[in-house]
């Protein structure tokens, strides 16, 4: 039986940071394994020209291992486009960019086995043991879940998107459904975050008509995302290392009141909204409708339509209204870990609502003595920084000490210029 130092479940761009910085690390045998065929990073929202929210330096490696040759850069050197990128003065890479990234990078490496599925772990004694694909178990001294989130729909929309004989769809499936929403009677979009505004923005430049065309959100407003200098400081391990210190409750307070963190708009996507709504509005009113501040609370099909029973937060009022089609641009849930971790029952500790404990290092609290990390499955613990791309190779940095025991990639004591608790006065 195969025994590995790591073994990494789901290679997503978290995983495959981990992937790439300890393919630099001498005698470490690591292995990572993903059910898919390659890489891909939300095929269904590649729209074109949509780029990442956060910088090119928040790729798999630069922000911990600059000379690491999996940085961005190289991936541009190695494809030919590194002077063009250069002219281009782009700071945000292309969506469909980064999606070419993680490929160029997941096929230079040999550690990461595309087409296996993980179905379950169990401590063996004294390692890990996994099951793959119904084979021989692998055995692992380490292992890291990196499964990934899944697109969230909320409960009054879930019927329709589940039945294929619906116009329902979530975002993250938009391009596969574009066609057929450019030529829908009418569309509705549920989600006040960045792809609820990207899509919008493309129905906006390519359907012939606008009229039949709405936004809704549960937000107050379609606000920008935080992206003051200072603001993003809550996207530094320092105040990571502040949010893990927080009681429980306090954490699970907080959480709620950081949502232009991760469910905002980049400001040139709503200035691009407006500019098209402008354009159409030389030769009378465009007929798209905007309303944030409105919670869908009922959804049904009537006469071949769909029904949308929704409710103002502000006025405290309903309205019940007929579309062809609806896109639930609602978010992303972490994938649930429970099957996978049915192997290892009660040595598992979860905290008050059932959630995994993490310590600040991302390693989970086990009843035995293997090390089990998570990565993306952590908000609850360490904040709104566990998604963001910008975090991920810093995280997967301290994971890699963790398993080697030793420091491999040298980390700053201090990563922000804001204090955030009194303890550092």
């Amino acid at each position: 039986m195969r025994r590995h130092h790591l073994a990494g479940v789901g290679i997503g761009p978290f995983n495959l940071s981990l992937a790439a910085l300890a393919s630099g690390v001498d005698s470490l045998d690591a292995v990572f394994f993903d059910t898919r065929p390659e890489f891909r990073w939300h095929p269904g929202l590649l729209v074109e020209g949509a780029t990442l929210q956060v910088p090119f330096l928040a790729d798999l490696v630069t922000l911990v291992d600059p000379t690491n040759p999996f940085s961005f850069l190289n991936y541009l050197r190695d494809r030919g486009r590194l002077l063009p990128f250069y002219f281009a003065e782009r700071f945000h890479p292309l969506r469909a960019e980064y999606d070419d990234y993680g490929r160029w990078a997941a096929a230079r490496l040999p550690s990461c086995r595309f087409g296996h599925e993980v179905t379950g772990i169990r401590w063996a004694g004294d390692a890990f043991e996994l099951t793959i694909d119904g084979r021989e178990p692998v055995l692992a001294d380490h292992v890291v879940l990196g499964v990934g989130s899944v697109p969230s729909v909320p409960e009054p929309l879930r019927g329709l998107v589940a039945d294929p004989g619906v116009l329902a769809l979530h975002s993250a499936d938009y391009l596969t459904y574009r066609d057929e929403l450019l030529a829908a009677e009418s569309v509705t979009v549920v989600g006040s975050g960045q792809s609820g505004a990207e899509v919008v923005l493309d129905l906006l430049r390519h359907r012939s008509t606008v009229d039949g065309l709405r936004w809704f959100a549960r937000t107050p407003a379609f606000a920008p995302m935080e992206y003051s200098k200072l603001g993003l400081e809550q996207f530094t391990p320092d105040y990571t290392a502040y949010f893990h210190g927080l009681p429980e409750s306090v954490r699970d307070r907080l959480l709620p009141t950081q949502w232009q963190l991760y469910k905002g708009i980049d400001t040139e996507t709503i200035g691009a909204i407006h500019d098209e709504l402008y354009r159409r509005s030389v030769t009378g009113p465009p007929g798209a409708v905007l309303t944030p501040g409105v919670e869908v609370v009922g959804a049904s099909t009537v006469d071949k339509e769909i029904e949308l029973v929704v409710r103002h937060a502000q006025q405290g009022r309903g309205a019940t209204l007929r579309t062809a089609a609806v896109v639930a641009a609602t978010g992303y849930a972490e994938a649930p870990a429970g099957p996978l971790l049915a192997g290892l029952g009660d040595a598992v500790r979860r905290d008050r609502r059932g959630r995994l404990e993490v310590g600040a290092d991302y390693r989970v609290a086990l009843d035995v003595p293997g090390s089990l990390f998570v990565q993306n499955a952590e908000r609850h613990t360490h904040g709104p920084g566990a998604p963001d791309l910008g975090l991920g190779a810093w995280r997967a940095a301290v994971i890699l000490n963790a398993v080697c025991g030793k420091t491999v990639h040298e980390l700053p004591d201090r990563t922000a210029f804001t204090t955030f608790g009194l303890e550092d006065l």
